[in-house]
């Protein structure tokens, strides 16, 4: 018997269906040019000094004295350490004995989920919401509830006030700043969803992939600047939209030692299920991930960021200029904002890409509530995102 829970995903993946539609008006429109601001896969290089780690890795590979076999499942000391003194520029202490390095952020959160009985614990998913936490729920067989994000909240949803009374423990999936609607979560509103964790016994999932983008004081940069946070939460990173990773995969976790269920250290069993599941991250990526940590390659990525900053702008300048409602785009590279005129969100898109020539992301694409709005990113190349722009203000 196969697992039947694949049969209740939806039937076209969101970038599938993108894709489709945009390679129809092409074959139609030979001497059209498509300007693609829909998928957040990044245009940057990587930054020079992490490369060349990379290639002096490889390099090492080729010699019998420097040669290396099968790595620690759970990674290098090297770059676990790296990630442990990261986490100290923030003022924030972290061991390298709680941090695990991986292929990605995708991976991790769709494999820590092993570590729940899918009985006696549901999932609380942000609706509109990256659909990998909806999808790794459903395939594994969780019971989900969704938490409405919409213009009433800003898109930062507060804990729910019911699932105390639940029969089953709880488990947390929160992005800060969220993909795909760009808002980020004030200190003050992550210390309630902590706080509600603690109360609860929850755990929450925090997916922070995206906190370089940052630049609101009020919004933090780790979970573990909250108060309590180290007995409730899990926090997740990706080397792929900061340093450029996107192709070449490189992603940590954080478990703090002192987050336990039922007497049961979950850093303990998560080492459990990486080393009998997973074989270690490649030795000249973890080398990349070592150097693009530093403080040399931070600074070399952060030239990239500002890259995207700037191409945020052009396009939230539009929407200031047309009073149109948008979130994200301050401390994010995705700006998801209202579609004019109460056009539902496929509407619009076929609207832009069939006038103007630009393909975005229909927001309801990622859950009943993204349904009117609509995500562009800011991943293009300069170029082509004032070229976008210069578009859209004719909109």
């Amino acid at each position: 018997m196969i697992n039947k829970n694949y049969s209740k995903l939806e039937k076209n993946y969101l970038f599938t269906e993108v894709a489709r539609r945009c390679d129809e008006f092409v074959a139609a429109n030979p001497g059209k040019r498509v300007i693609k601001l829909g998928v957040g896969d990044v245009t940057r290089p990587l930054a020079p000094v992490t490369a060349d780690a990379i290639i002096r890795a490889m390099e090492e590979l080729k010699h019998a004295e420097t040669f290396r076999g099968y790595g620690p499942e759970v990674g290098y000391a090297f770059s676990r350490e790296a990630v442990a003194r990261y986490y100290a520029t923030r003022g924030i202490t972290v061991d390298a004995d709680e941090v695990t390095v991986g292929d990605g952020i995708g991976e991790d959160i769709a494999n820590i989920v092993d570590l729940f009985d899918i009985h006696e614990t549901k999932m609380l998913v942000q609706n509109p919401v990256y659909p990998l936490y909806k999808a790794t729920s459903i395939i594994s067989g969780f019971e989900i509830e969704y938490l409405k994000c919409s213009k009433e909240n800003n898109f930062t949803p507060t804990p729910p006030e019911n699932t105390e009374n639940s029969n089953k423990g709880v488990v947390v999936f929160l992005c800060s700043p969220n993909n795909p609607t760009g808002a980020a979560f004030t200190r003050d509103q992550l210390q309630k969803w902590v706080e509600f964790a603690n109360r609860t016994n929850a755990i929450i999932l925090y997916d922070n992939a995206y906190e370089r983008y940052i630049t609101d004081n009020r919004c933090p940069h780790s979970i573990y600047e909250i108060e309590g946070a180290r007995s409730c939460a899990i926090e997740f990173n990706s080397l792929s939209k900061t340093a450029g990773f996107t192709c070449v995969r490189m992603g940590y976790n954080v478990i703090p030692k002192e987050l336990e269920r039922d007497g049961i250290q979950l850093l303990t069993i998560w080492k459990q299920r990486q080393t009998t599941k997973y074989n270690g991250a490649p030795y000249m990526t973890q080398r990349g991930l070592e150097i693009a940590l530093s403080e040399e390659g931070l600074r070399e990525s952060d030239k990239n960021i500002e890259y995207y900053r700037r191409n945020v702008k052009l396009i939230t300048d539009i929407l200031d200029s047309k009073g149109i409602y948008y979130t994200g785009g301050v401390n994010s590279p995705y700006i998801w904002f209202e579609c004019p005129n109460g056009m539902k969100s496929w509407e619009f898109f076929d609207y832009l890409l069939n006038k103007f020539n630009v393909v975005g992301t229909p927001g309801v694409g990622f859950g009943t509530e993204g349904e009117g709005y609509f995500r562009l990113t800011s991943f293009g190349s300069y170029e082509d995102t004032a070229e976008a722009a210069e578009r859209l203000k004719k909109l």
